[in-house]
């Protein structure tokens, strides 16, 4: 992964959006890649500024690794009141690590600390893992869903070409009370779905891709009380950004867009997608 985000951090910055009127939430980010600096850098002391000056005043800094979920836990505490941890093994994480367990066991530890709020973002991801690796990928998902629940905290899905076997391994153990499809990826049929069983779907700068309809017409039913918007910056800057270097001050952009094809004011949509992460993940002070 290390290769990856070094491409991305050397994109250029996308440029502010235009500044919302009532205050909201980005709901994943990972701000130590967009930054490449210690957890309580100015440098990532800016991007949070940036984001407050654009109407984004509270982030959720989420975890793929034992070490990077560390430093979440530490930006978390360096930032009160701004900034709430989520720790985890990513799924393309957990099948290469040298001692899975080792690296569980720090998750679990870390899971206790009282400014993360979330386990994720963990699930199952068949694009990148070969299949010989399947095996271990799903066997740290059902760790982490079962970690989720043994600590009453949200779980973070991060799903990529594995909608049902997602969804089973799910109904198999039993999902949490706040289960969260970051980055949703899935249908129509398949949000029918996760909204049924209540689960919440949280949309990135995916949404605005011209050759995203599926994703349009899911965020269309989503009720409003299981809905979130994130960034997963640095990655999938929205249009007419994309390919640029993504920050959490592109959520007004992206919540402009959900909006738009919802028929809904966007101080409104503001206003309630805010709440919905105060009520997912606690207050942030």
């Amino acid at each position: 992964m290390a290769d990856r985000h070094n491409r991305d951090i050397e994109r250029p910055l996308a440029p502010l959006a235009e500044p919302l009127k009532v205050m909201c939430v980005d709901a994943h980010a990972h701000m130590e890649i967009v930054t490449n600096a210690e957890p309580n850098s100015p440098e990532v002391a800016k991007v949070l500024a940036d984001a407050k000056s654009v109407g984004i005043d509270r982030v959720v800094q989420v975890g793929y690794s034992a070490e990077q979920s560390a430093w979440c836990v530490k930006c978390a505490e360096s930032f009160p009141g701004q900034v709430l941890a989520a720790v985890a093994l990513h799924p393309n994480e957990a099948p290469v690590v040298a001692d899975l367990e080792h690296d569980l066991a720090i998750i679990e530890k870390l899971a206790e600390h009282p400014r993360v709020r979330a386990i994720g973002e963990t699930g199952l991801d068949f694009f990148r893992t070969a299949p010989e690796l399947q095996e271990r990928q799903t066997y740290s998902f059902r760790r982490h869903i079962q970690l989720a629940k043994r600590v009453n905290k949200a779980l973070v899905i991060h799903d990529r070409d594995a909608h049902r076997a997602v969804l089973d391994v799910l109904i198999d153990e039993g999902a949490p009370d706040l289960t969260i499809f970051h980055c949703y990826s899935g249908d129509a049929e398949m949000a029918r779905e996760c909204i049924d069983k209540g689960y919440i779907l949280s949309f990135a700068g995916t949404v605005t891709f011209k050759n995203a309809p599926d994703l349009r017409e899911a965020v269309k039913l989503v009720p409003i009380d299981q809905l979130l918007v994130e960034t997963d910056s640095p990655f999938l800057a929205p249009m007419p950004h994309r390919g640029s270097l993504n920050t959490p001050a592109q959520i007004p952009t992206i919540l402009r867009a959900i909006a738009h094809e919802r028929g809904e004011d966007e101080d409104y949509l503001a206003s309630a997608i805010s709440d919905n992460c105060e009520r997912i993940f606690g207050s942030f002070a």
